[in-house]
């Protein structure tokens, strides 16, 4: 490790076994006034003392362990719902559009109506006519004019 990226000048020459028993500000990027206001709020005043800070130690576990902890499984599982729900929009296998300058279709397409079209709509037509007393849809499927 390269000792003078994170100590001051005036510590250079020094080991890491000596740098434990250095004042806090011997590190770089302390002042001086941190390194009082140090002392006085958890009484640290060497590199050593800051190292083995509870609060520190608690800081870093808590570190450690985030890095390692999964994501809980309701996040996981709505992300990949919502990950489910877009692929089912938009397929990857979506050709490209060719022409963009279409935005909207001008001729709808002929539709079958469904009331006529439905597999069962001679029994759902015939009973229509005993409950109403007459046909509820004209030839081919079109409404009477004032029947719901």
């Amino acid at each position: 490790m390269n000792i003078q990226i994170i100590v001051n000048d005036n510590y250079h020459d020094k080991c890491f076994r000596e740098l434990v028993n250095e004042p806090v500000s011997a590190l770089r990027g302390v002042t001086p006034q941190q390194a009082d206001a140090l002392r006085e709020a958890f009484g640290i005043s060497t590199i050593g003392e800051l190292a083995e800070l509870k609060l520190v130690k608690w800081a870093r576990a808590i570190r450690t362990m985030a890095t390692a902890e999964s994501e809980p499984r309701e996040s996981v599982a709505k992300e990949s719902l919502i990950d489910d729900a877009v692929e089912m929009t938009f397929p990857a296998s979506d050709p490209v559009a060719i022409e963009s300058s279409i935005t909207r279709i001008e001729v709808p397409p002929d539709k079958v109506d469904a009331s006529s079209d439905h597999q069962a709509a001679t029994s759902i037509e015939a009973n229509n006519e005993q409950a109403l007393g007459e046909r509820a849809l004209g030839p081919g499927g079109e409404k009477k004019a004032g029947v719901a």
